[in-house]
């Protein structure tokens, strides 16, 4: 840790490189998720689920996702969480030029966290056909608008991160240090 926050590997990758592993790391286990729901949609029994669910979490380390349906929903959630508080405020701060490419990465993260609360609130139900159904279209529509926002952000910011080698300081626009932010 440095005065101004951590120091990442590789510095002529930045934290681009960062963005994109844990995008990939989400990619994965999105794929993985959508694999069971094609099986849900064949008519996997609820233990076969379960024991899906029960790979999936059993799959690597903790921050390989370690993810059901749940457990994804909660990590994107928080992955967007710290975006929406640390990273677009110090895009906004240093690269204005940039606000309407955040003001899109804010609404798609809104529209995101939607779907997260359906696909949570479905896949408390598994046991019946029609929620089942329900929950394979809701991963499907995550899918394909995850998909997009994933690229959008790595393409849109990715220059940007690359050239931080270092987390931003902290500005005195945030003088009470609401973002906690390194000192």
């Amino acid at each position: 840790m440095t005065a101004t926050g951590p120091q990442y590997g590789a510095r002529s990758q930045g934290l681009a490189a960062q963005l994109r592993w844990v995008h990939d790391m989400l990619r994965r286990d999105l794929a993985a998720v959508r694999e069971l729901a094609g099986r849900v949609t064949e008519g996997a029994s609820p233990q076969e689920v379960a024991a899906g669910l029960l790979d999936l979490q059993s799959r690597g380390p903790l921050f390989r996702l370690r993810v059901n349906c749940l457990s994804y929903c909660q990590i994107l959630h928080s992955h967007h969480w710290h975006e929406d508080l640390m990273l677009f405020p110090a895009v906004r701060r240093l690269a204005p030029q940039l606000s309407n490419t955040v003001d899109r990465l804010e609404a798609d993260h809104r529209d995101v966290s939607t779907m997260l609360d359906t696909i949570t609130e479905l896949a408390q139900g598994l046991d019946r056909d029609e929620t089942r159904h329900a929950l394979v279209d809701a991963l499907t529509t995550l899918s394909a608008h995850l998909l997009q926002h994933l690229e959008f952000e790595e393409e849109s910011l990715g220059p940007l991160l690359t050239s931080w080698h270092e987390w931003p300081e902290q500005r005195p626009a945030d003088p009470g240090n609401r973002l906690g932010w390194p000192r």
